[in-house]
Order: structure tokens, then sequence, then C-alpha cells
């Protein structure tokens, strides 16, 4: 630790000298006199810039990557699937890895440089795999180059790890929920803030769903993955223009590794003693206190106390994300084999994400009105969990009604259609039949996520609040590996019948049935102990210090000085009791 902070110091003392050396020394003076109010909404301003460009990257690699998998690199459609999710599972794995070596292993500064060449190289390899380069011509010859089907998959594999980790660093280092400065905000703020954020970044995503999905579809194919890269190349000069303000630097009073080491200490501890001698504990987490024979002090274990009274809420959001992956696995396997001609134009494909987008954008307003009525009543408080509960049915029936309209979509007779120079044989029904399944999962987007997020922010110390998020991360990335071996083993297990490769000749609609019925389960589940976390208004702060040894021994203090007041002014005792 000190070592990673001492590397910070000296590594951001050199960017600041070269920083002072290009700026005019006029603007040097200028700079320093700022206010700071100007200068932390300045920060802000380049941060939120920084997200929705990373964010436009993000979007623009996912948006056509099961048609370029299948029509390019010739992979089934239940391969091209698991691509697709297992990419958007890494992305978020890997702010929680980059946190972590920023933290003990490289400095932020210099992870910071290293996760923009990453994201830097993986978006440029990504033209590299799919240009084909069909139209060059030598000495009036035709000419074709294009890399063989087993490097282009190594390239394209490696740039979609690459970017992944680029984005993981960008994510965890200059874009973490901390450098908004959320500390003193309450829970109406929180909920308001978070609300707004994601309204913002689905907006971003529906420009990028209709621009870049349809010029990667319809008008220079082979171009598309340029778009991704200037996204990342505008979010590194962003960075490059403000490197010393925008590198915030968390508290280091507590650890993603120490939590997992507390919980590690009182697993062992709780087997050993459970075998051989029994002794009372309250929780279980407490057999990694140093007084009970562990190695973790009070504090860090009452912070990781309060952060596994999350963890059922976190395990339930698992199976809700795998059915948001259907978005860009499911769904856009169903609408690629809809017709999507429209008044003589061919609709992009993920431009139907757009229709689950459009309830969010609605709904953030309505409900920023409704969670405005509610936190200023004077009653005990407002929990979204009720939010949480409906965002999960609404899931599990967008995934219910997207089996009856698969079923709905092979009845229409099937035609030919043109993607991406590939001729496929599609149903006639047309894409918009599909719009309630979309329609159904953008509401529960727009309820749980930012419920989710205010939860695991504001029922923690303010210590664990990165902690939190992190893990919130790590389950909601668990849900999209999760989705990837659902779909392998439906796949194995029906021998394509499932998650076929041609929708037509197999039984899609039994995948979504299945996975509607465990999301229904999973609702209950999630209903049953959504009490737990309805007091938004519990002071963490204030209950985790009195469970600390310092603030006990005050509390013993405060309890004698104040039986020995009573002693003495009590009238009932004689002199000699009270001697």
């Amino acid at each position: 630790m000190p070592d990673a902070d001492r590397r910070d110091m000296q590594e951001k003392g050199i960017f600041n000298c070269m920083a002072d050396k290009e700026q005019r020394p006029g603007r040097s003076n200028h700079a320093g006199k700022l206010p700071d109010a100007e200068k932390k909404l300045h920060e802000a301003v380049c941060v939120l810039l920084v997200e929705l460009c990373e964010r436009f990257t993000f979007f623009g690699i996912v948006c056509n990557m099961i048609l370029f998998c299948t029509a390019k690199l010739g992979y089934r459609s239940h391969q091209a699937a698991m691509v697709n999710m297992c990419f958007v599972g890494t992305s978020m794995l890997t702010p929680v890895l980059a946190g972590w070596l920023a933290e003990y292993l490289v400095g932020r500064i210099k992870l910071v440089c290293v996760c923009m060449f990453l994201h830097f190289l993986g978006t440029a390899l990504l033209p590299v795999v799919s240009f084909p380069f069909e139209d060059v011509y030598i000495d009036r010859r035709h000419i074709l180059l294009t890399l063989p089907k087993r490097e282009q998959k190594i390239v394209f594999y490696f740039a979609l790890l690459t970017a992944s980790l680029g984005i993981g660093g960008i994510r965890a280092i200059v874009c973490p929920l901390g450098a908004y400065s959320l500390e003193d905000c309450g829970p109406k703020e929180l909920l308001s803030f978070f609300n707004w954020f994601h309204w913002l970044v689905n907006l971003n995503s529906a420009v990028v769903f209709v621009s870049i999905s349809y010029i990667q579809q319809s008008v220079a194919r082979n171009l598309g993955f340029l778009i991704p890269f200037v996204s990342g190349l505008m979010a590194m000069i962003t960075i490059h223009m403000v490197r010393g303000e925008m590198i915030y630097k968390p508290k280091t009073d507590s650890s993603l590794l120490t939590t997992f080491g507390v919980i590690f200490t009182a697993l062992k501890t709780c087997c050993v003693r459970h075998r051989y001698f029994s002794t009372a504990v309250a929780t279980w987490l407490d057999h990694a206190k140093e007084n009970h024979g562990g190695q973790y002090t009070e504090t860090q274990v009452e912070g990781t106390k309060s952060l596994a009274r999350l963890f059922p809420l976190f395990t339930f959001q698992i199976l809700y994300r795998t059915c948001i992956m259907q978005i860009p696995s499911g769904y856009y396997l169903q609408t690629m084999n809809s017709n999507l001609h429209f008044s003589g134009f061919v609709l992009p494909i993920a431009a139907m994400n757009v229709i689950s987008i459009v309830p969010l954008l609605i709904l953030v307003p309505i409900l920023e009105c409704i969670n405005s009525w509610l936190f200023s009543s004077k009653d005990t408080g407002h929990s979204p969990t009720i939010y949480i509960v409906v965002g999960h049915l609404s899931a599990a029936l967008s995934v219910m009604v997207a089996g009856f309209s698969e079923m709905h979509r092979k009845r229409f007779p099937q035609v030919e259609q043109s993607l991406s120079e590939e001729l496929l044989l599609v149903s006639s029904m047309p894409c918009f039949h599909l719009a309630p399944q979309y329609i159904l999962l953008g509401v529960a987007e727009a309820l749980v996520t930012p419920s989710c997020s205010l939860l695991s922010f504001q029922l923690v110390p303010e210590r664990m609040r990165g902690i939190s998020m992190h893990f919130l991360a790590l389950f909601n990335g668990a849900g999209c590996f999760m989705g990837a071996l659902f779909v392998q083993t439906a796949h194995a297990g029906t021998q394509g019948n499932w998650f076929p490769h041609l929708l037509h000749e197999g039984k899609l609609e039994r995948f979504f049935f299945f996975l509607a019925s465990l999301m229904m389960v999973n609702t209950l589940g999630f209903w049953t102990i959504a009490h737990r976390y309805n007091n938004l208004h519990e002071d963490c702060t204030s209950e985790f210090r009195q469970n600390l040894p310092g603030e006990k021994l005050l509390k013993h203090e405060k309890a004698i000085k104040r039986y020995n007041a009573v002693l003495e002014s009590s009238p009932i005792l004689s002199p000699v009791e009270k001697t």
C-alpha cells in the first residue's frame, strides 16, 4: 500500500511537471485561481464525458457482434450469443480486477496509461478482423485480401480481451462512482443520481444502436468497427487533457482482498471449531476477529458484516441479469430471423434495442416525481425494494412473452432477406411484433438497476461503499456468464433443439419458457427477503461504530458514571449503603 501510494505521487509529480511545461504561464495562473465549485464542476463534466465515450465504444462493439460472428466468422447462433454475453460479463468483471491492481501492484496513474493502451489496441484490432478488403484492384485485377479464418478468430478474441481490460481500467480508475462526490447525499439524492445517470447512459446507447448498427449493417459494413476505435480515441484524449484531475483516488481503509480474507478466515475457523469445540459468537463472521482466534481487526470484520447483509440481494440479481442478457442474444436472434423491411427501408437489427430503452427514458422523469413525493413524507422512509420486485416480475413476463412471440413468428411463411451480404431465410413476420418483450425488459431495467445501486451504496458504511459496488458488479458479471452457460447447456442437452442455429428448425420458445419459470421463482424468493432492506434511513455509520471496542468502552464508562450518580443522589439509600 505505501509503495503504491509512493509510486502514484512520483508519477503524478512527473505528469504535473510535464503539464506545467505544456501550459502557458498566464493560463496556469488562471487555472490555479479557479473556485473550488467551478473546478469540481469541470471535473464532473470531464468524468461524465469519458464515461459516455467509453459506453459509446462498448455498445458499438456489442450491438452487431452476433451478426458479425455468424456472417463473417461462420459461428453457429448459440456460439455467437455466448461470445457476446461473455464479452459483456468480462467488461463487468475487469473493473474489479483493475481496482485491485491499482491498489496493490501497479499504481493508479501507471495503470490508467496501460489500460488506455489496451483500449486503443483492442479497438484498433477489431477493424483488422472486420476488413475483408474486397474492393482492392491492382493492375486491373481484383485482389481479395483477408485473414484466414483461424487467424481471424485469434485476432478477434485478442481484440475483445484487450478492449474489455481497457474498459475495466477506465471504469474503475477514471469513472468510479466515488468521483461524483456522493458521500454526503441522502437516499432521495442518491436515487435521483442513479436514475439520471442510467438515463444518460441509456440515451447514449440509443444513439449507438440507431447509428452504428445501421452503418455496420447497411452503409459501410467494413468500417463498422472503426467507430468504436474513434470513440475510444476520444476517451483517451479526454483523459490526457485532464490527466491530473481525473485520476480519482479512493480512501485506502478498505479493500476487496481484505473482505475476501475475512470471509475465508471466518469460514475456515467456523468449520474447525464446529468440528472440535464450539464457542458462542454473535455471527459466523465474528470468528475472523482477533479476540476469537482470527487475524482481522474488529473494524475490518464489522465492515464485512455490513456488506454480507447485501449478499442475498446480490444473489437474486444473477438470474435477473441473465434475463437482461437476452436482448443481445436470444432477442437479437429472433429479430435477425424476422422481417426487417419497413416501407422499403431495411431496419438495423440492433435498432430494436431502442424499443427497450424508450420506456426507461420515459419512466425516469415519472419515477423522479414519485420518489420526490414518497421521500417527502414523514414516515419511516421509502424503500425501493418494491421497484425491484416489480422489475423482476416484468423481466419474467418479458421472457415468457418472448416464448409466445417465437411460436407466433414461426407461423408466418418464410422469405429471403439479405443481411451483411448474406442471404438468409427468415420469417415474414414484421419485427415490430417483438416489441412487447423489449418494452417489458426496458421497464425492468428502469426499476431494478437504479434501485439496486441505491441499496448497495446506502446500506453499508461509507468506507465500504466502493467494495459494495464491486460486489454488485461481480454478481452482475456472474449473471452474464450464467446466461452463456444456460445457452451452452440448452444447446448441448437438447442436441440443438432449444437453442438452434436456424430458429425455424428448433424450439427456442422452450428455452424462453424455462428461463421465465426460473425468473418467477427468483422473484418470489426476493419478495420473501425484501423486508430486510426497507429501512433506508438506518444510520449504518453509527451502527458500525457502536460495535467497535472503543465505542463499547465509552458506553460502559457512561453507564458506570450514571450508576454512581444515581447512588449519590438516591434518598432511599442510607449512608452505610452508599459507602
